[in-house]
């Protein structure tokens, strides 16, 4: 790895948690100077600009998410398991074990939706790839007789992904656990008695 490449990934990962915490607009030059105890020329020397930025510190945190969910998921040796780990792994947003500030997902969704559109549609891509797992996980379930084939996959999915979104954005807002323990059994709930 070149110095520059160390230094863009250095910088990536002392702002990607504030991107997270404070979103596109919130973050200024001045915070990611303050994060990484560099100049605003040398941010620029790695990034052509604030965008640039943003857009990495969002993969990242991403990535970041989806290897802790992989991980977990590569434990488990059902597909209910598996879908159950997606709630065991977004059950720790609130002690901040996945990432700071939160789900990235939500986070970079409400905050880039009319105002980023690069940023937009690395959202855009990442829930459609998290669609696009589940639906496997569930045509597996299928395939291996744990899960009834009348249920369509795409609305599984798509129900999983609104709950823990969901959930997230509910208890976030009202500042009650309760409500995210609530949606979060009725998520389990879901997932065990898909038939």
């Amino acid at each position: 790895m070149t110095k520059a490449e160390k230094t863009r990934n250095f910088i990536v990962e002392k702002t990607a948690p504030i991107f997270n915490m404070k979103g596109y607009a919130g973050t200024s030059l001045n915070d990611i100077t303050t994060a990484t105890g560099l100049t605003k020329g040398s941010i620029y020397g790695n990034f052509a600009n604030k965008d640039e930025v943003a857009l990495a510190a969002f993969d990242y945190n991403f990535a970041n998410n989806v290897s802790k969910i992989e991980a977990e998921i590569s434990k488990q040796t059902t597909t209910k398991g598996k879908l159950l780990a997606y709630a065991k792994i977004y059950q720790n947003f609130f002690i901040g074990s996945i990432s700071q500030g939160g789900c990235p997902v939500l986070n970079t969704a409400t905050d880039a939706d009319d105002t980023h559109p690069a940023l937009r549609e690395k959202v855009l891509k990442a829930v459609l790839s998290w669609k696009k797992t589940i639906i496997k996980l569930v045509e597996e379930g299928v395939a291996n007789k744990e899960i009834h084939p009348d249920n369509n996959s795409e609305q599984i999915a798509l129900t999983v992904i609104a709950m823990i979104e969901g959930g997230i954005m509910i208890s976030r807002l009202t500042k009650k656990i309760e409500h995210w323990n609530l949606i979060m059994d009725s998520l389990k709930k879901y997932i065990t008695n898909l038939g």
